[in-house]
């Protein structure tokens, strides 16, 4: 028997293990597996390669609790340690990690949250045991060991009876944390982290019917058939499957091996995904996964980080920031890599070389596999369009090099549900829809059903209006018009003025009324309309047209749009609301209103006014109400 103490310079350093990882102190069971993951391949490679002569087997790692001692133990058949090899790896090594660990990260209020990510590895048992035992037995055949320390400096290392190759690791479950005690929090835990584990991990036992027992059937004098029960035995519980679909070469699965994959990730989540990307790369790096396109609704406040990121298939964490572009966050999904520098804080992961590499990698696959499914089946890519778009128009707008590629597979719908690229859509329209001053109106909508008034005029003047309704798409439009290359193109809601005035041609409507009368006019409708909200302007338009319309300045909503999205002008999106009222001096109505006496121009503007905000959504409240009873009067 031997004692000793390990060499600490850090006082007390297993109570400071227990305080900094206490918000993430469930990962002790992840690092203890991941090392008797390590020993199990190791062992195999040692075998392979001729210098480890044994029988490796079919291992697996086993997982027990024992509620009654108050003990969690973690048994693998991997390669085991000499008491030299204890002494060096645990005494030393180990520990002197462990406490450079938390020398350096003690004081680092900022790095807390991540702090379980660093990998302590073995001593990470003391945040949840006061005691922890060591039984292995090396495969070089030497005497087992027996190593125990019970959170003190202190610590025994005895020889032991083990006979079998292999580390046991014994767990004596601290009083206030007694929950790692419990089977279902431990199931837990190895289905959160180890689930897709290199090697089998055995957790109790189930009962299954047994394979080599067939049932006998008897009948009774009365010709009555009775089958007797099936006979079942117990077989150990493994919870993880060892063999994921991301492991595997994309020529050995099928269509269905990837939709019981995603179902297998995410079992709660009862909708298909879209289609898939396969990543597979052993060079700059070493990456592989599989990444999902989940349908997404209009809201970007959806939930990110649901793509999983392991490291030889240990899962690690849900929050792939700086790993994976933020535009793809919004994916579901797994990528697995042993080059992800994992041990360090997340500024020093989001300014690793490797990490950029990795990000960029993804970033083509994903906009390579777009341009295929676009190429490929356009009409089937149309399909899944608005389910996607979100994703799309957020990567061209946070990535250059996305934004190059998407402008050739990115749609833009028409109200009349015809999709066109970028290109196609200048081509469609160059030759109807410049104005006199030779800029490109690009017209859009929306809302179908709110603007449909000033869509139909649109469509009256063969104009191609699009509908754009993504939170993001201000932006995106500010992109296009910048980068388009042609500083004529402007994209104009087709609300924001009368369809004559968006794209102004060299023919102008002739006005009935005078310069005279429209000076008096003017005056009239300012007095009977909010001028905190609104802007009279007279226009002579077709007699048949509106005589009231209202708009909304296209850089002013615009504006307000990109800055409660986060961008354009501060402040924009607090602005009261600003409309043009559009009177159409053409109209019959507005010269009754012009002849008319004091009162009945009164009862014409108001009804003309209400008219024009309903038509906008605009009349609510009071104003609706009055609205209501005037028009019951009107009709009686």
């Amino acid at each position: 028997m031997s004692k000793g103490n390990i060499n600490v310079s850090v006082e007390n350093i297993f109570p400071l293990i227990k305080k900094f990882l206490y918000s993430d102190h469930e990962i002790f069971l992840r690092e203890l597996i991941s090392n008797a993951t390590d020993a199990t391949t190791k062992l195999k490679h040692l075998i392979s390669i001729g210098e480890a002569k044994v029988e490796y087997g079919a291992p697996k790692i086993e997982v027990k609790v024992d509620k009654e001692n108050k003990t969690l133990t973690i048994i693998d058949q991997g390669l085991g340690m000499t008491a030299e090899e204890v002494e060096k790896y645990i005494n030393q090594i180990a520990f002197s990690g462990a406490e450079e660990f938390l020398e350096k990260y003690k004081d680092d209020k900022n790095e807390t949250g991540v702090i379980g990510h660093f990998g302590l590895g073995f001593y990470s048992a003391f945040m949840v045991a006061n005691k922890v035992e060591i039984i292995t037995k090396s495969f070089k055949d030497e005497d087992a060991a027996h190593w125990t320390c019970d959170g003190s400096p202190e610590y025994t290392l005895v020889k032991h009876d083990k006979s079998d190759r292999g580390t046991e690791i014994i767990l004596h479950i601290a009083e206030d944390s007694e929950e790692f005690l419990e089977e279902g929090k431990i199931r837990g835990l190895l289905t959160k982290y180890n689930r897709f584990n290199q090697i089998p991990i055995k957790f109790g036992t189930k009962k299954v019917n047994d394979p080599d027992f067939t049932p006998q059937t008897t009948t009774d004098k009365d010709g009555k058939e009775t089958t007797e029960p099936h006979k079942q035995i117990d077989v150990d519980d493994i919870i993880n499957n060892t063999d994921p679909a991301w492991t595997k070469k994309p020529a050995d699965l099928e269509a269905d091996d990837y939709k019981n994959f995603y179902r297998e990730l995410y079992p709660m989540q009862f909708e298909e995904s879209l289609f898939h990307i396969h990543l597979n790369v052993d060079y700059p790096f070493n990456l592989t996964g599989i990444l999902f396109f989940p349908k997404l609704s209009q809201n970007l406040d959806m939930q990110k980080d649901k793509i999983q990121l392991y490291q030889n298939q240990v899962f690690v964490t849900d929050n792939v920031e700086g790993i994976v572009p933020d535009f793809l966050q919004m994916l579901k999904g797994v990528i697995d890599s042993p080059d992800i520098p994992l041990n360090v804080s997340r500024s020093y992961l989001q300014a690793d070389g490797a990490v950029k590499k990795i990000s960029g990698y993804i970033t083509k696959k994903v906009a390579d596999k777009l341009s295929s499914l676009f190429k490929n089946d356009r009409e089937d890519f149309e399909k899944k369009w608005n389910d996607i778009k979100v994703i799309i128009e957020y990567g061209m707008l946070s990535e250059d090099k996305f934004f190059d590629k998407a402008k050739k597979f990115t749609l833009y719908p028409t109200v009349n549900d015809t999709y066109f690229t970028f290109d196609e859509l200048i081509e469609k329209t160059k030759d109807t829809q410049v104005d006199k001053d030779g800029n490109h109106i690009i017209l859009y909508a929306a809302n179908k059903d709110a603007q449909h008034a000033y869509i139909e005029s649109a469509k009256a003047k063969g104009y191609q209006v699009l509908l754009l309704d993504s939170p993001i798409v201000s932006h995106l439009m500010q992109k296009l018009e910048t980068s388009s290359g042609d500083a004529k193109i402007q994209f104009t809601r087709v609300d924001a003025d009368h369809i004559d005035n968006l794209i102004k041609k060299d023919e102008t409507s002739i006005s009935k009324l005078s310069d005279e009368e429209k000076d008096k006019l003017k005056p009239i409708i300012e007095n009977a309309v909010p001028k905190e909200s609104y802007t009279v302007q007279l226009e002579s338009m077709d007699s048949e047209a509106t005589p009231f319309l209202i708009t909304v300045p296209e850089f002013m909503r615009r504006m307000k749009e990109m800055s409660a999205t986060g961008g354009g002008m501060m402040g924009m999106g607090n602005l009261p609301e600003m409309y043009n009222l559009v009177v159409n001096t053409n109209h019959k109505l507005v010269s009754d209103i012009l002849n008319s006496d004091e009162t009945k121009q009164k009862e014409l503007i108001s009804q003309a006014f209400d008219l024009a905000k309903l038509s906008q959504n605009l009349l609510h409240g009071e104003d609706l109400t009055n609205f209501i009873k005037r028009s019951y009067e009107l009709i009686k």
